[in-house]
């Protein structure tokens, strides 16, 4: 006769299995999503994130520039604070209404107003409001290194980039590659991604540092 420990066991081996293949059911489902549907739903459902990202840029001549690390958060629509770290720090913070772009070097901060021109700008794939398809014809891509892919044409002429591929992985971008109107391509890769965390109510307020030169510009 099972006893009851061995029940207890049974009951929760056959859960842990139960919960496994449901999650690997859903990893699967998302995988198989076109990357511009996972993108629209990327948008819709997270609505703030924290993460860490790597970049490097390749110039036309095929000359790379010094790899940057840091750290990012974003609330829509429109606030985020991307945060280089290393090799040297760099700071650019949107509350909403301006962009602030502080660079400590310099201890200086360039101001700008934020004007629908982002709307067609690369951060609103993961900072905007979601009007994607007002400003981005988007295609499928062959799927490379593990990630499902889509490319991004701004539907304006005065987008100041080309183009902008993402790579997504069970549903969130894991790689951006952007192609600007200077020839250079940059890649940027996203890792350690919280959906939806709660956010401080200052996150994404900037307070010039004292004797910073502050340039705003037109």
């Amino acid at each position: 006769m099972m006893t009851f420990y061995r029940v207890r066991r049974l009951a929760q081996s056959l859960g842990a299995m139960l919960c496994a293949c449901a999650l690997g059911l859903l990893s699967a489902t998302l995988h198989a999503q076109p990357a511009p549907d996972q993108l629209r739903s990327f948008v819709q459902a997270v609505q703030s994130a924290t993460g860490s990202f790597s970049q490097f840029t390749v110039g036309p001549q095929g000359q790379t520039k010094p790899a940057q690390t840091g750290r990012f958060s974003f609330k829509r629509p429109g606030q985020f604070n991307w945060e280089v770290l290393k090799p040297y720090a760099q700071q650019i913070l949107s509350d909403g209404q301006e962009i602030y772009q502080f660079d400590p070097d310099l201890n200086q901060v360039s101001v700008r107003k934020v004007d629908q021109a982002i709307g067609a700008s690369p951060a609103a794939i993961l900072f905007g409001s979601g009007a994607l398809d007002q400003a981005f014809n988007m295609s499928v891509l062959p799927d490379k290194d593990g990630l499902v892919w889509l490319r991004a044409l701004p539907r304006g002429g005065d987008a100041g980039f080309a183009h902008v591929d993402i790579g997504f992985q069970d549903g969130l971008p894991a790689h951006i590659i952007l192609l600007d109107a200077f020839g250079q391509t940059t890649h940027v890769k996203l890792s350690g991604l919280v959906r939806n965390p709660r956010l401080a109510s200052d996150a994404f307020k900037f307070v010039p540092p004292q004797g910073a030169d502050v340039v705003r510009m037109q």
